[in-house]
């Protein structure tokens, strides 16, 4: 993996006209192609970034990955409560997976957890993200629920993640 001085990538957290909506579409397409997931996924990504704008605190950060001015990555952690944070909209373009950009995000999202106070940090995903659970598992956190899922144009299965930032090795293999 490149270092961050040598990294390929820029990550930015400062949101900027047409993020969201390139956000949106590669989430909405990526999916799409690779897994089959309808346009109510799409929307339910749209909505809830949507949120996440309006109601923004210091406390919520979304991160943005840029290769070459073009948008290949995200991240974002949103406040649950003064304990308790929510991973969301991970997501890597195949154009730059296996290149590390996919732990840069999540490295940059967990020091951020833990710089603001949060004990715990949780996310849900669908068993077809494997990679990304992976990644997940090598980060730390543990899967603590199954659920079946909203069908967004192929049987899913929702998988709740969790990590104790107390339990968190700084120097760990992940970081």
């Amino acid at each position: 993996m490149p270092s961050e001085a040598t990294s390929p990538f820029v990550l930015r957290h400062d949101l900027r006209p047409g993020d969201l909506g390139t956000l949106v579409f590669l989430h909405g397409t990526v999916y799409a192609k690779e897994y089959g997931l309808n346009v109510a996924f799409e929307a339910y990504v749209a909505a809830t970034l949507a949120e996440l704008v309006h109601s923004q605190t210091e406390r919520d950060r979304l991160w943005i990955g840029e290769r070459g001015g073009r948008i290949v990555g995200s991240i974002a952690i949103v406040g649950k409560s003064e304990a308790e944070a929510q991973l969301r909209w991970f997501f890597v373009d195949p154009s730059a997976r296996g290149v590390g950009l996919g732990r840069q995000l999540l490295r940059q999202a967990l020091e951020f957890t833990g710089q603001v106070g949060y004990a715990s940090v949780f996310l849900w995903t669908v068993d077809l993200l494997q990679a990304a659970a992976h990644l997940y598992c090598s980060a730390g956190f543990e899967k603590v629920e199954e659920k079946p899922g909203v069908p967004w144009g192929v049987p899913v299965i929702e998988q709740k993640y969790v990590l104790r930032m107390g339990s968190r090795s700084p120097g760990g293999p992940f970081l």
